[in-house]
């Protein structure tokens, strides 16, 4: 018998776009945590489709309430990046870039890990 998180379910999110993201996958990981200091209550899940795509549900609570999702496939070495309304094709390498910047990832070890973990997106 497949354990639970093996399972491939039917899932719809609702978004704060409007939008509804559909898709059958399995839940691959979440994370649940509350910011004392501004009230803000985040939840956030990582799931994986039958297509090997992953979509990234992001949903926070407090003063400003969201609910976003990013669907992320991998097509050679480019990354279609999906939120339900809009559509983004970025090279891989422009996106590993982008993630370093924004980490402010000056180590070796690190962006090693980084990039390992981008690639094995598609898996």
């Amino acid at each position: 018998m497949p354990a639970a998180s093996d399972i491939m379910e039917d899932i719809t999110l609702r978004l704060e776009n409007d939008a509804t993201l559909s898709f059958r996958g399995r839940l691959f990981s979440e994370a649940v945590w509350n910011d004392e200091e501004s009230g803000v209550f985040t939840h956030q899940k990582l799931y994986v489709t039958e297509q090997n795509e992953q979509i990234y549900f992001i949903r926070k609570g407090g003063y400003r309430r969201s609910s976003r999702a990013y669907r992320l496939s991998l097509h050679g070495g480019r990354c279609v990046i999906y939120n339900g309304r809009n559509t983004m094709e970025l090279p891989l390498d422009l996106l590993m870039l982008a993630v370093r910047t924004l980490c402010g990832a000056d180590d070796p070890m690190m962006l090693e890990q980084v990039e390992e973990a981008l690639r094995s997106a598609g898996c």
